[in-house]
């Protein structure tokens, strides 16, 4: 399977480090409330990444770092809605070239084990 001729798990880390890079304009919010709109998108192309390729673990492990960050941010650190959005555009953008190694689509996974 693939999304614009393109691997799923890279377009779907694009997507969400475009959304959160959105967010960190802030558009009003505090950093607790840009915070929990980014580890919201981050939990949520996590589940959708994780659903589309194989094996999963390495698709969650990157969305549960990127909510753990954006979190951290809005609610353990003194910093802006701007730094929330931009830590986690650069945390979903590292761990989605990492986990591009170690994850195939879920469709090939399945045409290369037979099933």
């Amino acid at each position: 399977m693939k999304i614009f001729g393109r691997e799923p798990a890279l377009i779907i880390a694009t997507i969400s480090a475009a959304l959160s890079l959105l967010v960190s304009f802030g558009f009003g919010m505090s950093a607790e409330q840009a915070g929990a709109i980014v580890a919201a998108i981050s939990a949520a192309f996590a589940a959708i990444t994780a659903a589309v390729t194989r094996p999963i673990a390495p698709s969650a492990f990157t969305g549960l770092v990127a909510a753990g960050v954006a979190l951290l941010a809005a609610y353990g650190l003194e910093v802006t809605a701007e730094t929330v959005g931009a830590l986690n555009a650069v945390v979903l953008a590292v761990l989605g070239l990492i986990t591009r190694g170690q994850v195939a689509p879920a469709s090939r996974t399945h045409t290369l084990t037979g099933v």
